[in-house]
């Protein structure tokens, strides 16, 4: 049934697990929590930071939730990286539109 039963959220659980279940080094991810109830994108939050052991997973995010959870925080700007900061430091300059 290709997942016709499972919820949002599951679907983008498993879609997560897939990717790091092919143990790439660099993992990007795209909004990986969009679209979730804050229970499901708690759950995917707490996924993400066990499957990201070991590797360097690139997240590109506007939620505050995720920028939260992230060891450093690439502000970009005019086209191109600005700088890098510590999500602290991002949330507390008020950047961008998290």
């Amino acid at each position: 049934d290709r997942g016709a039963g499972l919820s949002g959220g599951e679907l983008r659980r498993l879609a997560l697990a897939r990717a790091f279940l092919r143990d790439a080094s660099l993992v990007v991810l795209d909004e990986p929590t969009a679209g979730l109830d804050p229970e499901n994108e708690r759950l995917v939050g707490e996924a993400l930071e066990r499957l990201a052991a070991g590797r360097t997973v690139l997240v590109i995010s506007h939620r505050e939730a995720t920028v939260r959870r992230a060891g450093r925080v690439a502000v970009l700007a005019g086209g191109g990286l600005d700088r890098i900061v510590s999500p602290t430091e991002f949330l507390a300059a008020g950047e961008g539109a998290v």
